[in-house]
């Protein structure tokens, strides 16, 4: 793997340190990395993230893109911490590897590529599926190796795209290796990211499709100052740890007994970021076919406690009734589907801006929405029935204050059942489904 100037002249600093000399002649302390920030006691992870940030910065450890504050940060010698992934047996004897997209990673996604092994990156913040798969076309050169290696949030994301193909939940991936990105990391293995969850996430849903097991070893890239004490007391179930850390001078293997996760923590998770993911929509309803209790941190639960069995959503504070409907006649037949979803059970003091601001969180924002506050319900008006089906799918568990929304599809009678020939505008049916009673 080629390496840029500013990694040679690493490369050159490091063997030069090995050695107790430099070609300047000045002693092997001077290019000693220097030492770690402390971490004081009682810190939190953003603490610990800021320091680290702060002090790359500072220092000017840092590399493109920078400031690095909010991000896995990019760091000079990143290459050359990368090529010490080679000296890893589990390297290789890897045929399948996940590599993050984080920029300081991007010489391990290349030598994965040089090695012929399949690469897998996550898809940008996990908005079309868990991973991609990276295929450089037959007789790949240099320079387009190194664009398929590039990061997708970078310029060179249109390349990726060129080379890539969407990993399904039901592709039979068996991932023999993980490299993720650090703010921070501990030679215990215990890992920080940038605070938003999404390798911790990654890894969990890798666990839940069975792409990987406890043994898959997961490796991380940081520089030298990045590797710091971190209190176990920081540490939650949900956490990723690592085996291995690799810097620009250093090989790590951690030894790390914490274990990692087992699987997605779904009281961890919120319908927020359930409607920003639509994959993982889909892993929990597959958990939830399987029994497993797959409720969300802000969904009540089912049951208000042991010594009852009575649903809790029976207790709880409901809005105004829509008016009855008619039922239909036997002889109309079945209704036909429409774009238009019902929402019920809406509180007496709900404002439509709260409705709205659910709906943009959820993913679900209609064409058009007509309140009908006073009556306790609203109509969300979408493109085709296809897109109304999947907001019904999204907003199933909303909630405005104390209440607990009903969704549903509303209906219009075909024109051939009804007087005239006429279509009858869609009838609002927002009474729960059965599965809710």
């Amino acid at each position: 793997m080629e390496l840029r100037t500013d990694d040679k002249r690493w490369l050159g600093l490091a063997r030069a340190c090995w050695s107790g000399r430099t070609s300047a002649g000045l002693p092997s302390a001077a290019l000693t990395p220097p030492p770690p920030p402390s971490v004081a006691i009682g810190v939190s992870k953003q603490d610990i993230r800021e320091q680290i940030w702060d002090y790359m910065e500072s220092r000017n450890l840092a590399d493109f893109p920078r400031p690095v504050h909010h991000r896995i940060p990019n760091f000079k010698g990143s290459y050359l911490a990368c090529q010490n992934i080679r000296d890893l047996e589990v390297f290789a004897r890897t045929r399948e590897v996940k590599v993050d997209p984080d920029k300081p990673l991007e010489g391990v996604r290349l030598l994965a590529l040089q090695s012929k092994k399949t690469l897998l990156v996550p898809t940008p913040r996990l908005r079309t599926g868990l991973f991609n798969k990276i295929t450089p076309p037959p007789g790949a050169t240099k320079d387009v190796l190194r664009k398929c290696a590039t990061s997708q949030v970078s310029a060179g994301a249109k390349a990726v795209r060129n080379y890539s193909s969407p990993v399904g939940l039901d592709s039979r991936v068996l991932v023999d290796l993980v490299v993720v990105g650090s703010v921070a990391v501990s030679e215990k293995g215990w890992r920080i990211g940038k605070g938003e969850g999404y390798a911790d996430l990654e890894y969990a849903m890798m666990v839940s499709m069975g792409a990987v097991s406890p043994e898959t070893p997961v490796v991380t890239i940081v520089h030298d100052c990045q590797v710091i004490d971190i209190p176990e007391a920081l540490l939650e179930d949900h956490d990723l740890t690592v085996d291995y850390v690799l810097t620009p001078t250093r090989v790590i293997a951690t030894g790390c007994e914490r274990p990692k996760p087992t699987g997605i923590l779904w009281s961890k998770i919120s319908w927020e970021v359930m409607g920003k993911i639509p994959v993982l929509q889909s892993l929990r309803h597959r958990e939830k076919q399987a029994g497993k209790d797959v409720t969300l941190r802000d969904e009540p639960r089912r049951l208000l406690g042991a010594s009852s069995q009575q649903p809790a959503h029976l207790t709880a504070v409901r809005g105004p009734r829509d008016p009855p409907l008619p039922e239909p006649c036997p002889a109309q037949g079945e209704d036909e589907p429409t774009g238009t979803v019902c929402v019920g059970n809406l509180p007496r003091d709900a404002r439509v801006s709260e409705l709205k601001r659910a709906l943009r969180e959820l993913g679900a924002v209609p064409q058009r929405l007509t309140w009908q506050g006073p009556r306790g319900r609203a109509l969300l008006h979408y493109q085709n029935p296809a897109s109304a089906q999947q907001a019904v799918s999204r907003l199933q568990g909303l909630r405005l204050g104390a209440a607990t929304l009903t969704v549903a599809l509303a209906r219009r009678q075909r024109a051939s059942d009804l007087p005239g020939g006429r279509v009858q505008e869609p009838q609002p049916d927002c009474r729960p489904a059965v599965a809710d009673l």
